[in-house]
């Protein structure tokens, strides 16, 4: 079976074709110079104290206001007769740690806050955006001439406050791209996996919001830079660690005396201000976050349902499951009705109905995906004896994957573009399997074998995009079933491929539910795949189950009107009775 991945004719097998973000980067030319001048801030932060000719306050009389180039002193002596290349050695550390510390401290309070506020939503969302504003409210100036009374000149104290207000920039920055990340189909389909919250968000969510962390950082750090010069050259920094805001101040003094005095500190801020910024926006250019695309907005999930459920002989058991919407503050619309469905071990259910007809609510209330403002109004869910409906994200997180798997629709919007192939497997086998990587690569490439794709091991280090829709639909299959789960949902797994592929899929999944005596519930709108691989049929219509029962009865004695204009729709184009009618023929 040939395959398309999209790779050009000289790629050998295993290249990853897309540039990586650091290759994109050193070619631009700009980056080349923020980077050198950065290296060089750096060096001379580390080494400027091993380096220096002199100690910043070695005073020597005859070099007061020294021109440059005429003594020992390169540089020139400032009015206190230092050498002032001593004092720009020294103070490029203290300067450049003091940006590090607002960094530091506003990356990890606003991060921290924006992905939980983002993620979570509610209550954390609500205190977030309230202490993001009051910040914001401060007056920075008056604050840091307040922190200077209180605490006197300590470039720690001051920078620890510059990045306390700076933290509501990356809160609300950060909160947003998380909102709209956090209901994309492959955070779902990693809750479905089992993932804790911890390692969605640092798998899937972090990696998302990346590029803008950095980009903030690096304008966050040439802002501290400016502040802390400009606190120091209004007189607030401290006298005895030599910085290039103090310098400033002091060769503005003696500006008449010694013009050329300021140039030194004023160079070393303005330059470093621009690698900062230049880096920035090389970043925002290189690293840009493909996957902002608007999340749906979620509220409160109620539900209103008891945790104890009755006894069922059958493993999964939907017992009047009703889900509603609110519509306004006093209206709702309910879209599934008092829905009771079953399904036994080892048996394929087909949940079939137009769409609006409510199955695949229906099967993510099995999963525990629905939006958050669902309002589960009645009815029991429960799994081998075991309520669903009530459980908390991390009861569920440890049921799915290895109790409960899911296979969705689009196979090139589950798959997370950010990691491998490979690494999409690891997600979940390690946590659930407790899987070593060597075994859990092992496993998968296996797997990927048992889907039959071709070269297994090579598209274990592919991305999603050098995949095709078939070849995506059939890694998903893969890593739903790498934990041996007991229930598979299927949501249109072939509607999104092509007729050919969609046969393949379909005797994949049939292939894969036998060998395991996985329960499987098929979503489907197509009669003809329910006859393929069905065992029992459920008919959904405005929310409620119309007819149920085995698929040889009611693909030959429907009893709804529903069923059969479903059932002619397909039976009017494609043979559908004539394998039926030779079964019972051969079996009489």
């Amino acid at each position: 079976m040939s395959v398309e991945l999209g790779l050009p004719a000289t790629a050998e097998p295993g290249t990853f074709v897309r540039l990586g973000m650091v290759r994109r980067l050193v070619k631009k030319p700009t980056v080349i110079v923020a980077v050198v001048i950065l290296a060089v801030a750096l060096f001379f932060a580390v080494f400027g104290r091993l380096l220096a000719p002199f100690d910043p306050n070695y005073s020597v009389l005859d070099m007061i206001n020294m021109q440059p180039f005429q003594s020992d002193f390169i540089l020139g002596g400032d009015r206190a007769g230092r050498d002032i290349l001593s004092r720009l050695m020294f103070a490029t550390a203290n300067s450049l740690g003091g940006a590090a510390i607002a960094v530091v401290v506003s990356t990890l309070l606003g991060v921290t806050s924006g992905l939980l506020a983002g993620y979570y939503s509610g209550t954390i969302d609500a205190i977030g955006a309230w202490v993001s504003n009051v910040i914001q409210a401060l007056p920075g100036i008056i604050v840091l001439i307040a922190v200077y009374v209180v605490a006197g000149p300590s470039t720690v104290v001051s920078m620890t406050v510059v990045g306390i207000l700076f933290a509501p920039a990356y809160f609300r920055l950060v909160r947003n791209v998380v909102i709209a990340v956090r209901n994309e189909l492959y955070v779902d389909a990693a809750k479905v996996a089992g993932l804790s919250d911890a390692r969605i968000i640092g798998r899937h969510v972090l990696v998302v919001v990346r590029a803008p962390i950095i980009i903030e950082m690096a304008f966050v750090a040439g802002f501290a830079l400016v502040i802390q010069a400009s606190l120091e050259f209004i007189g607030l920094g401290s006298p005895e660690n030599p910085t290039w805001g103090g310098m400033l101040q002091d060769s503005f003094n003696a500006l008449y005396i010694s013009p050329l005095a300021i140039l030194w500190p004023a160079a070393a801020i303005i330059l470093t201000v621009l690698a900062f910024v230049l880096i920035s926006n090389a970043v925002r250019d290189t690293l840009g976050d493909p996957r902002n695309s608007a999340g749906r907005k979620r509220r409160a999930v109620q539900v209103d349902a008891q945790t104890q459920v009755e006894a069922s002989d059958a493993f999964l058991s939907v017992s009047n499951l009703s889900i509603a919407y609110p519509l306004s503050a006093h209206e709702t619309r309910e879209v599934v009705k008092g829905v009771s469905l079953e399904v036994n071990r080892g048996e394929v259910l087909g949940l079939v109905g137009e769409s609006g007809s409510g199955k695949t609510q229906t099967a993510f209330a099995i999963l525990g995906l629905l939006p958050e403002e669902a309002i589960v109004a009645s009815g029991r869910i429960a799994l081998g004896g075991r309520s669903l409906l009530g459980l908390s994200e991390k009861q569920l997180n440890a049921l799915r994957g290895n109790d409960i798997a899911y296979v969705p629709q689009e196979p090139m919007t589950n798959l997370d573009p950010a990691f491998t192939v490979g690494q999409q497997f690891d997600f979940a086998m390690r946590k659930k399997l407790k899987l070593t990587k060597a075994q859990t690569k092992e496993r998968a490439i296996a797997l990927l074998a048992r889907v039959n794709i071709n070269d297994p091991e090579r598209v274990h280090g592919l991305y999603p995009h050098q995949l095709s829709g078939g070849m995506a639909q059939r890694v998903l299959i893969a890593i739903a079933v790498s934990c041996d789960p007991a229930l598979l949902i299927a949501d249109e797994p072939t509607t999104a491929l092509d007729v050919t592929v969609q046969a393949e899929v379909l005797d994949l999944l049939r292939d894969l539910q036998r060998e395991r005596s996985m329960a499987m519930i098929l979503v489907t709108h197509n009669f003809g795949v329910v006859a393929d691989i069905c065992d029992r049929v459920a008919v959904m219509k405005d929310g409620r189950v119309v007819e149920t029962g085995d698929t040889r009865s009611i693909i030959r004695e429907p009893q709804d009107p529903y069923t059969q204009l479903l059932l002619a729709s397909v039976l009017d184009n494609a043979p559908m009775r004539a394998p039926l009618d030779a079964e019972k023929e051969t079996a009489s």
